[in-house]
C-alpha cells in the first residue's frame, strides 16, 4: 500500500501544514467515503464541515480553514492541488515493454524498444512509434504515421495513414483519427466523392475522449493544438484548425475549415458551421448553433448563437410571453366591451 506523510504531500503542492505533519496517508477519497488514513479536500464551508465530521485523516483546503479535529493542508486552490495529487495516490498501470505475439508489425515500421504494443494491434508500413508509447489492444495505425513519446491509445482506437501525433497524447477507446472528410460534389445526377488526401496533426499534451472522430484534411491538414482537451462523441470535420489549450465538451460538431483560437471553450451539444473563426478565449454556450464568426473573448449562446447577454434577454422575454398574451386578450376584451357601450365598431 502506498503511504506518505502529510508533510510529504504538502511539499508536493507547496502547502502549509496545520497539525501533525507525520500523520500517514494511504489514500485519497471524497469526504463522505473517506476512511482512516485517507486524504480528502474541501473548497467551501459546507464541504469542510462534512470533511471534519468524516473519517479522513487530513483535509486539503483552500483559504483560511483550520481544525481542532483534523490535520489540514492549506493551499491556494484545493482543486488544482487535487489534480496534482491524484496521480501520486493512483499511479497509471504499468505496461511491459515489447510487442504482443498477436500484433502485426510491418517490417518497415520503427517501434521504440520501450513501447508497449498490445494484442491484435496492426502497425502499417513506415510507422514510427516513440519511447514509452502504449497501444493497449485492437489498434490499427496506418502507414506513414508518427506517434511521439508517451502516447497512449486505448483499445480499438484507429489511426489512419499519415497522421502525426505529438508527445503525451491520450486517445480514448473507439476514437477514429484521420477518417475521410465529408466531401461530395453533385455531378450528373449523383453525389461524386471528392477524395480526401490530407492528414491529421495532433500536437503535444492533447487528450481526446471516447468514440470521437477527427477527419483528415481534404488537401492539407486538420490540426489539434497543444494542450487541447476534447470530450467524448465529438466530430471534427476536415481542415478544422484548433488552437492551443481549447476545451471541447461532449457531442459537439465542427463543420469543415473552422478555425479556433487559443483557449476557446465549446460547451456540450453545440454545432459550429463551416469556414468560421472563433477568436482567442471565445466561449460557446451549451446547445448553441454558431453560424457567424465569434470575436476574441466573445461569449455566444442559443440557436442561432448570439452574444450571451442578448440571448439571455430573449430567453427571459420568451418566458413572459404566456402572461403577455393573457394580458393582451384581456385588453382586447375590455376594448370590445367599451366599443360596444359607445356604439362603435368592436
Amino acid at each position: 500500500m502506498t503511504s506518505f506523510t502529510v508533510s510529504q504531500i504538502a511539499e508536493r503542492v507547496r502547502g502549509e501544514v496545520l497539525g501533525d505533519g507525520s500523520t500517514r496517508l494511504t489514500g485519497f477519497a471524497p469526504a463522505e467515503n473517506a476512511r482512516d488514513g485517507d486524504l480528502t479536500f474541501a473548497d467551501n464551508q459546507e464541504h469542510f464541515a462534512t470533511a471534519e465530521q468524516g473519517a479522513a485523516a487530513a483535509i486539503l483546503v483552500s483559504g483560511g480553514f483550520s481544525s481542532t479535529k483534523k490535520v489540514v493542508i492549506r493551499v491556494p486552490n484545493a482543486r488544482v492541488a487535487v489534480a496534482r495529487l491524484l496521480p501520486v495516490f493512483f499511479p497509471p498501470d504499468p505496461h511491459p515493454q515489447g510487442i504482443h505475439p498477436s500484433a502485426i508489425i510491418d517490417p518497415s515500421a520503427r517501434v521504440d524498444a520501450t513501447a508497449h504494443i498490445g494484442p491484435n494491434c496492426v502497425v502499417d508500413a513506415r510507422v514510427q512509434i516513440g519511447p514509452r508509447s502504449v497501444l493497449l489492444g485492437g489498434n490499427h495505425v496506418g502507414r506513414d504515421s508518427c506517434l511521439g513519446e508517451d502516447v497512449c491509445l486505448f483499445p480499438n482506437v484507429v489511426i489512419y495513414a499519415k497522421t502525426i501525433i505529438g508527445h503525451r497524447v491520450m486517445i480514448h477507446a473507439g476514437t477514429v483519427i484521420g477518417s475521410d472528410g465529408y466531401g461530395y460534389v453533385f455531378d450528373e445526377g449523383r453525389h461524386r466523392k471528392v477524395l480526401q488526401v490530407g492528414h491529421v496533426i495532433i500536437h503535444d499534451d492533447v487528450e481526446i475522449g471516447a468514440n470521437s472522430a477527427i477527419d483528415r484534411g481534404a488537401l492539407g491538414a486538420t490540426v489539434i493544438g497543444a494542450g487541447t482537451k476534447i470530450d467524448n462523441l465529438v466530430h471534427v470535420a476536415h481542415n478544422v484548425v484548433m488552437g492551443r489549450h481549447c476545451l471541447v465538451m461532449g457531442q459537439v460538431g465542427f463543420a469543415g475549415s473552422t478555425q479556433l483560437g487559443d483557449y476557446v471553450i465549446v460547451a456540450s451539444q453545440s454545432g459550429i458551421a463551416g469556414h468560421l473563426k472563433l477568436g482567442r478565449q471565445a466561449i460557446v454556450g451549451a446547445k448553441s448553433g454558431v453560424m457567424r464568426d465569434v470575436p476574441d473573448g466573445g461569449k455566444v449562446l442559443g440557436i442561432p448563437a448570439m452574444p450571451d447577454k442578448q440571448a439571455k434577454r430573449q430567453m427571459i422575454a420568451a418566458q413572459q410571453l404566456p402572461e403577455m398574451i393573457h394580458r393582451l386578450r384581456e385588453l382586447e376584451k375590455q376594448v370590445g366591451q367599451l366599443a360596444a357601450k359607445l356604439g362603435g365598431p368592436p
